[in-house]
């Protein structure tokens, strides 16, 4: 009788004190499914994306790196000065980053350098980033930090 006063609500207490089962996980189960079921295969029946879920519209979509053709130039542009050793456009280029947020692979200080990935419009050095190590791997960020992805200067000609 103790387990049947604890404040456990009307389900539970129907469940734990001998009143049947609730028809509440039954409910939300069933929700669920004509949920998951909703919007799943296109019209030609192939899988497709799930309830809520639009298909990209954005240029990086046709790009299999991601990255709309204004950014592939943009990144390139900032690998080319890389390459010359400058002239940076920004006081910070070239300054260590010290990896605080622990996303990339854990090296000694001074490994790792940053470099700004300019964004037309934007007042300021805005969020895009490159992250070059000394042994030459490559990452990108368009969020200030908060994401990485490793790319290979190589396919920014």
């Amino acid at each position: 009788m103790g387990l049947c006063r604890r404040g456990l609500g009307r389900a539970g207490l129907k469940s734990l004190c001998g009143g049947g089962p609730s028809p509440r996980p039954l409910a939300i189960a069933a929700v669920a499914v004509a949920l998951l079921g909703a919007g799943c295969s296109n019209d030609d029946g192939q899988p497709g994306p799930g309830p809520g879920a639009q298909e990209s519209q954005t240029p990086a979509a046709s790009d299999p790196t991601g990255f709309s053709s204004s950014e592939r130039t943009e990144v390139a542009e900032t690998l080319r000065a890389v390459q010359r050793g400058g002239p940076f456009p920004h006081d910070q280029d070239g300054e260590t980053f010290f990896n605080r947020e622990g996303l990339l692979p854990d090296r000694p200080a001074g490994h790792y350098r940053e470099y700004t990935v300019e964004t037309p419009g934007s007042p300021d050095r805005g969020a895009r980033r490159l992250v070059i190590g000394a042994d030459g791997a490559t990452y990108f960020t368009r969020d200030h930090y908060d994401s990485f992805v490793r790319i290979d200067p190589a396919d920014f000609p």
